[in-house]
């Protein structure tokens, strides 16, 4: 009998080794076995990274994600001298102080270095992946996690955004899109190729502030995401929005959402740029609502370049970024008295605890907010009682 048990418990544990070896990144994957390495230290932990790399596919992470976490791998191996199965936590200990004191990192930039360090860790020390016993059998030792409570930062606040990013005001706001008008309006005069790219990103600019967009997913949309509100027939064929590549979760596609417009500006606007001015820039075929003068689609890179461009001129505060246009819209729904939960389901969050992060009202509001309270306790103190009925 106890020779059975042990037969059943050797079957079972080589059946899981041979489930384990065909884990994506397991090391069996990378390495061949019995083949001797020409330069066994980097063949191993470029193996290492595609066996990572290979797993991070498999729990379906975005391409740009893997990438991002790939490039500061290497940034660390390059700051530590030393491959994975000879790091410490001291190594990881002095990268993490030179972010903070030398390269100046945000909490947020320092923390996803340290989770991208901490995950290929995890990956590496995993028996599963077999990359432990690789590293015994290769170089006498093997990796160990180095990243932990005791040296890594804890993400305790809701929102880790620098204290100078905030909303517009009205003013700053309306500058702002005066001063967009008056480039295309000087281009133009001027006989300048570059008044319709400016006319463009002008009313970029105004459409990301109307529905309260990110920089992406303003530059994603296309002609066919703008349609009709039945609820709301005064804005025409430009009634609603439908976000289709909103900010995705971790191995998740792009969130959707639809968005109903607001103002009626909006569609006015919309109705110029889609009718009048967006054939004269779009290629034949481009189904962009931003066509680049020179590709299909507006890039990121213009439009921050051209954002900042415009700020800087007005002499507006640096921490007023694109972002701070979806911060502006959400701010002046709510000074305006829309409900919160219907700003919350405009800007696609799923908790209202998220929109009210996005809240900077002004302190006109606040002290409009303040007078009504206390005319109405006034109101409420001078009211004669009323006289009791039997």
């Amino acid at each position: 009998d106890t020779a059975g048990k042990t037969q059943h418990t050797d079957r079972v544990m080589m059946n899981v080794s041979r489930t384990n070896d065909r884990l994506p990144g397991a090391a069996r994957l990378q390495l061949a076995d019995g083949v001797a390495l020409l330069h066994p230290q980097e063949q191993v932990f470029e193996a290492m990274v595609d066996g990572w790399r290979n797993q991070q596919l498999a729990r379906n992470l975005a391409l740009s994600t893997i990438d991002k976490r790939t490039g500061r791998l290497r940034t660390f191996l390059r700051h530590a001298e030393a491959f994975p199965w000879q790091w410490t936590a001291q190594h990881a200990d002095e990268w993490f102080g030179d972010l903070r004191s030398v390269h100046g990192c945000a909490h947020s930039t320092l923390r996803s270095y340290q989770d991208a360090l901490r995950s290929f860790c995890q990956y590496v020390i995993d028996p599963a992946y077999g990359w432990a016993e690789v590293c015994q059998e290769r170089f006498g030792t093997h990796p160990i996690q180095i990243v932990h409570e005791g040296n890594s930062a804890v993400h305790v606040q809701e929102v880790e955004s620098r204290p100078e990013k905030r909303a517009f005001t009205i003013d700053e706001l309306q500058d702002f899109f005066d001063y967009a008008d008056e480039q295309v309006t000087k281009a133009r005069d001027r006989g300048r190729k570059g008044w319709l790219p400016a006319f463009r990103d002008a009313t970029l600019f105004k459409v990301a502030y109307s529905y309260g967009l990110r920089r992406n997913e303003t530059r994603m949309l296309d002609v066919a995401d703008l349609g009709r509100n039945p609820h709301g027939p005064e804005f025409g064929d430009y009634g609603l929005l439908h976000v289709r590549y909103g900010k995705a979760k971790k191995g998740s596609p792009p969130k959707r959402r639809s968005v109903v417009t607001v103002w009626t500006w909006t569609a006015e606007i919309l109705e110029e740029w889609i009718t009048e001015f967006r054939p004269l820039l779009a290629a034949p075929g481009t189904t962009a609502l931003w066509p680049s003068e020179r590709g299909s689609r507006i890039g990121l890179q213009r439009i921050n370049s051209r954002f900042a461009a415009y700020r800087d001129a007005l002499g507006l505060d640096p921490g007023l970024d694109f972002h701070g246009l979806r911060r502006s819209y959400v701010t002046h729904l709510i000074e305006a008295g829309r409900d919160p939960m219907f700003v919350q389901f405009q800007c696609g969050h799923e908790h209202a605890s998220t929109t009210s992060l996005y809240t900077c009202v002004s302190s006109d509001f606040r002290t409009r907010t303040l007078r009504r309270a206390l005319d109405e306790t006034l109101a409420a103190a001078l009211e004669p009682p009323r006289r009791k009925t039997r």
